[in-house]
């Protein structure tokens, strides 16, 4: 097993990581979703985004380092998901993102809601 990337300041269950992903399929079908680290930190400062999925195998680790220090500030809820391979076509691009942020869920609200409770239960454990 490798390392974690110092950004990363929890652990996430691959139940919450198979979730996030999920939200960001049906959110991408049915609400809105903004894909990559400038959309989605723009999404966080403006305080629109529910929910934001990083990567854990971006290189360099920089490019979205600063995420979850903003999300923390803004009070988003972050989730950390082991592969940017997956983020992009689960939010129908073929190509792979480092970051994206659910800012309408659509019909994913029921799963987003799941997901960030368990996110804040995780916080508390960690």
């Amino acid at each position: 097993m490798t390392p974690k990337p110092y950004y990363v300041k929890f652990e996430t269950p691959k139940e919450v990581a198979e979730a996030s992903y999920e939200v960001l399929r049906q959110a991408s079908r049915t609400g809105k979703v903004r894909k990559g680290t400038n959309e989605t930190t723009k999404a966080i400062e403006r305080g629109i985004a529910k929910l934001v999925v990083i990567a854990e195998d971006v290189q360099p680790p920089e490019v979205v380092a600063h995420l979850p220090i903003i999300c923390e500030e803004k009070k988003i809820p972050y989730v950390f998901v082991p592969s940017r391979a997956q983020i992009g076509p689960a939010i129908g691009i073929d190509v792979p993102t480092a970051s994206a942020a659910v800012v309408e869920a659509g019909e994913g609200s029921q799963i987003l809601e799941q997901v960030t409770q368990e996110l804040a239960r995780l916080k508390k454990a960690a």
